[in-house]
């Protein structure tokens, strides 16, 4: 093993590994891999290979890895002992705050976009998250500078200046520095005390715990497993935690010297000071200590890394109180905790040991119930069956089997919410997702054209059974002749066509109500010959069958139509004139120029209009018949 220096021991040794003593145990197999603890996960890191495993919602571990740069393959200067502390620390600032956020998503954190992130993205082609990253790491930084710098600055020149024994004194730029020092420990833990009170970073510490005993069970020489994970210690020699205590160390030195300097100098706050000018001096001393921050951070990190090379009495000493922090940001993880953890770092040492392994990425799914109540939140305005064909749009799943889906895939709760989005002010579904089923053929749909109804489809079956009846009276092998008149979507040209071989004909008023006719029956591989014409002024010639659904609402009623009717649906395929029977007039006047000896003509009427419907084609045979739910629907009409 490559990266890893595994220590041979004796058979009577090895017997001994699963007990570990309470005071510190000498590891057995030395690592480089290191961790960090994220939302619901950990993330491990080697010496060329990256994984974050994470729990999500649904309980369910989804892992997410990667290779990187070997530190032997980078810039020679960028691994110059004090120099790679502070590439470390800036690489690491990014890389945690983007792993951190990509475990809050997988963990379910669906976050709406703003209209800024949106402008950012459609303007400059800039993804919204790395502008997101970056100012969430400037914005740390600029805390982390004012917390634990400016204020302990500003303090101790307060306490200093107030202090008159301090203020003459000639050690005064020593107990400056002491006093700075003191305070930004004290401010390093109150912070970690009140940040460990949010459960959610209470969490973030449990798994920081899972993730030191799965390091230290590898070190141990044990089988990573949960039980032996358990016995391990929380607290870990490489641990962030006590890098971060270095630094408070290394700084308050370095700030000793800085004080010294500035003092020599005279620019140390004295007695005889102006107020303008000590407001001054402070933003001075301030700005010096800025630029030793990465000689802080340089020294801090190779302190780490030499301490962390040996278990000595003098070093354990020298790591006491980091340890000790250490109990403050770590806490006793659950089992499956361990279990994340370890998932994770198998997938590093797997990926350290073998360049073949496969990189990987979080399959981050949504639960059922969470996606239902987003969709619902983004679509107030449309109804529970609305959704639901929401759901087997997205998973391709039937109706009756969405109340027993478990997750959806990101990916498919992206498609999810971006059609909910669209329904958000009453846009009905169908519009939304751009298509319908109609007798079991997808029918594309936009608001040049009616949606499909259920009872239309009881037209078409009759329709379907007449054209049928017309082919059996035929010695010859001719093609009965169908036209759909009014045909809007082209629903029932396209399905007529596809389930009876009929030369089917179909016109409309409409240009752009065609246009999606023709792109309907393209796509089911139907021959239908469209032509633009109000009723049947530029239609030639006879046909056996004659089908029509026009519109035949009456106007005084299309006010109280559903919302999503009344304002997304074409008034001109709705709009059936002051009593609703406009276009049947029509109809009645030229069937008998366009309707073949023996033919049919059938047609869907409003409710309340069968009594009219006889009255107008009173002259032929007519049959009325009613739809599913006993409404009379569907007209018959015998030349």
């Amino acid at each position: 093993m490559r990266e890893h220096i595994c220590v041979k021991e004796t058979m009577a040794k090895k017997e001994k590994k699963t007990k570990i003593p309470k005071d510190k145990s000498k590891a057995t197999c030395r690592t480089s891999i290191g961790g960090q603890a994220v939302i619901e996960g950990v993330m491990m890191k080697g010496s060329r290979s990256i994984a974050t495993a994470v729990r999500s919602a649904s309980g369910e571990i989804t892992v997410e890895s990667k290779y990187t740069k070997p530190v032997k393959e980078r810039n020679w200067f960028l691994r110059l002992p004090f120099i790679r502390g502070v590439v470390n620390l800036v690489s690491q600032l990014f890389q945690g705050t983007g792993i951190m956020m990509r475990s809050a998503e997988v963990y379910g954190d669906f976050a709406e976009p703003s209209k800024f992130e949106k402008w950012m993205s459609d303007k400059f082609k800039i993804n919204p998250m790395s502008i997101i990253m970056t100012f969430s790491v400037v914005l740390g930084i600029a805390l982390a500078v004012g917390l634990f710098i400016f204020l302990p600055n500003f303090l101790a020149g307060l306490i200093c200046d107030n202090i008159p024994a301090i203020d003459t004194s000639d050690l005064r730029s020593l107990w400056y520095s002491l006093i700075e020092g003191g305070i930004m420990i004290v401010i390093f833990i109150s912070y970690i005390l009140g940040v460990s009170i949010m459960k959610d970073i209470r969490r973030v510490f449990m798994y920081h715990g899972a993730e030191h005993k799965t390091i230290a069970c590898f070190e141990h020489g044990l089988d990573l497993t949960v039980e032996n994970a358990k016995k391990m210690r929380r607290e870990h020699s490489r641990c962030g935690t006590t890098f971060l205590f270095f630094t408070i160390t290394v700084s308050i030195m370095v700030f000793v010297l800085i004080n010294f300097m500035l003092e020599k100098c005279g620019l140390l706050v004295t007695e005889d000071m102006t107020s303008a000018y000590k407001v001054a001096n402070v933003f001075i001393r301030l700005g010096f200590k800025l630029l030793f921050l990465p000689v802080v951070a340089g020294v801090s990190y190779e302190l780490l890394k030499l301490l962390a090379k040996s278990d000595c009495l003098f070093v354990r000493i020298l790591r006491f109180p980091g340890m000790m922090l250490q109990k403050l940001t770590t806490r006793e993880p659950e089992d499956d905790m361990l279990e994340v953890a370890i998932v994770a770092f198998k997938t590093v040492l797997e990926m350290e040991q073998n360049d073949n392994v496969p990189e990987r990425r979080f399959s981050i799914n949504v639960p059922y119930g969470v996606a239902r109540k987003r969709f619902e939140t983004f679509a107030p305005k449309a109804d529970e069956s609305d959704i639901d064909w929401l759901f087997v749009e997205i998973t391709g799943c039937k109706r009756s089997e969405v109340p027993g889906l478990k997750t959806l895939t990101k990916e498919q709760y992206d498609a999810g919410e971006t059609i909910a989005k669209k329904m958000a002010t009453g846009l009905p579904f169908q519009y939304a997702v751009g298509n319908t089923d109609f007798y079991g053929v997808k029918i594309s749909v936009n608001q040049n054209v009616l949606i499909p109804r259920p009872e239309t489809e009881e037209l078409v079956e009759k329709a379907i059974t007449q054209i049928e009846a017309q082919k059996a009276k035929r010695d010859s092998d001719e093609k009965v002749a169908v036209l759909d008149l009014c045909t809007g979507s082209g629903a029932i040209a396209t399905v007529l066509a596809l389930k009876t071989g009929a030369k089917l004909t179909a016109s409309d008023v409409s240009g752009a109500a065609l246009d999606v006719a023709r792109a309907n029956a393209l796509n089911a591989g139907v021959k239908v010959d469209f032509v633009q014409s109000d009723m049947f002024e530029k239609i030639d010639g006879k046909f056996d069958v004659i089908v029509s659904n026009p519109p035949y609402i009456p106007t005084k009623d299309i006010d109280a139509l559903d919302d999503r009717v009344k304002y997304f649906e074409p008034r001109l395929a709705l709009d059936g004139d002051k009593d609703g029977l406009k276009f049947y007039r029509i109809i009645a006047q030229n069937l008998e120029s366009h309707l073949s000896e023996g033919g049919v003509f059938l047609c869907e009427f409003g409710i309340n209009q069968a009594e009219d419907i006889r009255e107008l084609f009173k002259a032929y045979k007519v049959e009325i018949l009613k739809d599913i739910e006993g409404k009379d629907r569907i007209a018959v009409v015998r030349v």
